[in-house]
């Protein structure tokens, strides 16, 4: 099992987002089950809260419920539970490597690192503008899948050689 954590600042918009955007894709790809997906914040602002009413507008948009969804804090445990951790900026990549150290295991990147277009995911706390965080989120969550699926895949054809 694959698991990914996506991370920002107060687990509210970017990363429920992110997080319910990851699982509507790994379900339609037909790979659920392969898949644990979740996402927590770096600050303790948020704890508890529902997911941001524009966000959860704008993944209603487009089909997808975040029903039941709280905002949590990231934990060091998380560092050796999950295998990706994927923060939606830099500052989030700041606190990361605060609370977790040295990424030794090289578990920790940026959403948009899966795309053309590396950067930051907009922040729709400040700018109001949902749609250009949910391209972002979409585009990197496409990203990450398909660079998932190349290692799923790799993995698969080197226990079949091993065979």
């Amino acid at each position: 099992m694959t698991k990914v954590l996506f991370i920002c600042h107060g687990n509210i918009c970017r990363s429920p987002m992110s997080e319910f955007v990851m699982k509507k894709l790994v379900g339609e790809a037909g790979l659920g089950d392969q898949f644990e997906i979740a996402s927590a914040a770096t600050s303790t602002e948020e704890i508890g809260n529902p997911v941001y009413t524009p966000a959860k507008r704008k993944l209603a948009e487009h089909g997808i419920r975040c029903d039941g969804k709280t905002a949590r804090q990231m934990t060091r445990a998380d560092y050796h539970h999950y295998d990706y951790i994927v923060a939606m900026d830099r500052n989030n990549l700041r606190n990361l490597k605060r609370m977790f150290g040295e990424d030794t295991e090289h578990k920790i990147s940026l959403l948009m690192d899966y795309t053309h277009r590396p950067g930051d995911v907009a922040d729709p706390w400040y700018t109001g503008d949902f749609e250009a965080t949910w391209r972002d989120v979409s585009e990197g969550c496409r990203g990450l899948l398909e660079a998932l699926k190349q290692k799923l895949l790799f993995r698969k054809m080197k226990q079949q050689a091993d065979l």
